[in-house]
Formats: structure tokens, sequence, C-alpha cells
């Protein structure tokens, strides 16, 4: 690190379980974020914040004023971009010494396997089941370690499906393929805004984490979120054997 650097992350260096060892790894490191919405935003923002080296942003949507309630990575000067231009733009003004790949693509399952290869942590921000499903399968194939969020209404979720430990579940043992689902789109259900902002901060908490190896990640782990009574609940998720994306793994 340079003496610009060893001042911008003098707040990381006096953690003990961080330090300068850590700091490194997260300059060296990559991160893959689906999404640049309402969990994409608090995502990018503080894990670019925090100096994680490399961010590949995926998303094909542009911005619109709808979105600015709780899509803080946007601005009004913004509406009509792809967000992940958009993005691109407030992360250089943050830290411009990070690297930013922005995608405005639908993420297919070719495309996603080739991204995340090349990722150290993978981030689901995104809101459809589908396209989860997909990344699930290749994180589970190049055993990159998984961060998912949700939120809609007022509740949210988070937890991390790491392979690289044999008693880790993946997305597909906890929400499987088969099952039948609902797409709950803000449109159309809402979302309280700062609810967003919460689980991608927790989402960003458990990707800082796995690249310092820090801490005890939310693996085997699901924890959701009711706004409404500002109450956390922790449920124990287990790996099934049975499971038709990481049975054979």
């Amino acid at each position: 690190m340079d003496d610009r650097q060893l001042l911008r992350y003098s707040r990381h260096l006096l953690l003990d379980d961080l330090g300068v060892e850590g700091q490194e790894k997260l300059l060296a490191a990559h991160a893959l974020i689906l999404g640049a919405g309402g969990l994409g935003s608090p995502v990018a923002l503080y894990l670019a914040s925090a100096g994680v080296g490399r961010l590949t942003i995926v998303d094909d949507d542009t911005v619109d004023l709808t979105n600015l309630q709780r899509q803080i990575m946007h601005t009004e000067a913004r509406i009509g971009q792809p967000k992940v231009d958009s993005a691109r733009q407030a992360i250089a003004a943050i830290n411009p010494g990070v690297q930013v790949r922005a995608l405005a693509r639908r993420a297919d399952e070719a495309l996603l396997q080739g991204l995340v290869a090349d990722a150290d942590v993978v981030l689901d921000c995104g809101d459809n089941f589908a396209t989860r499903q997909a990344l699930n399968a290749a994180c589970v194939h190049h055993r990159r370690p998984l961060v998912s969020g949700a939120a809609i209404g007022f509740d949210g979720q988070v937890s991390v499906f790491d392979l690289r430990r044999d008693d880790s579940p993946c997305y597909a043992c906890v929400f499987p393929p088969s099952q039948a689902v609902e797409e709950a789109r803000c449109a159309t259900m809402g979302v309280f805004a700062p609810l967003v902002g919460l689980v991608g901060a927790l989402q960003a908490i458990e990707a800082l984490k796995l690249l310092c190896g820090i801490g005890q990640p939310l693996t085997g782990r699901l924890l959701m979120v009711d706004a409404r009574r500002t109450e956390f609940t922790e449920v124990r998720v287990r790996r099934q054997h049975d499971c038709p994306t990481c049975a054979a793994m």
C-alpha cells in the first residue's frame, strides 16, 4: 500500500482482526455483484469504500425515478442511464482506485459460469428466482462463496452458501429449483426503503469477512429480518444430500 492508501484505510488497519494483511487481501480481491438496484447499491458502495480492488457489476436495467426511493447509488441526473454505468460513476466518486467492470447484460447461465470462475466472492443482489438458481449453480461448480440477500415489503433475509466447506448447503438446498415460486416485485409489492440498505450492508459485511478470512460467516445460517418489529431471527439450514445442484459435489 502507498501512503494515500494507508491513510484512506487507516480505520481498517487499526482493527486487530483485519489490519494491514486483511486490507491487502481486500485490495487484491475481485467481487462479482449481480444486480445494481436496492441491494446492489449498498453492497457496491461499501465494498468499494472498503477497498475491494475489483468489482464486476451485472444488471441490464436502466435508472428510473421510482428506483430512487431506495437505490442510493443512483441520482436524478442519471435517470435513463444503464444502472451499471451509474454504479461506475458512483463508485469512482467514492474510491477511484477501484477497478469496475460494468456489464449491462441479462445474466444467463453461460455468462455467469465465466464471471463466477474469475471472482473471489459472489453477491446475489437480484430479484429473479431462475437467475438466482443459475448463479448458485455456477458458484457450486466453481466452489465460490455466494452471499445471498433478498428484501420485499418489510422482510429481508441474508445467508452465505460456501461449498468450500463440506457442511455448507447451497442456495438450492434451502430454496429448491423445483418449488413453485411466485416472483414478488417491488413494483407491485413495495419495499421499505431502509430495509434494502440494511440487508445490503449485511451482505457487504459477509463478503468482506470472507475475503479477509475473519469472523464467523453466515454459512449454514439464514438470518431473517422483520423491519416492522426490528427483529432478527436466525434459522439453521443444512446441506441436503439429495439436492439437485450440489449433491454430486
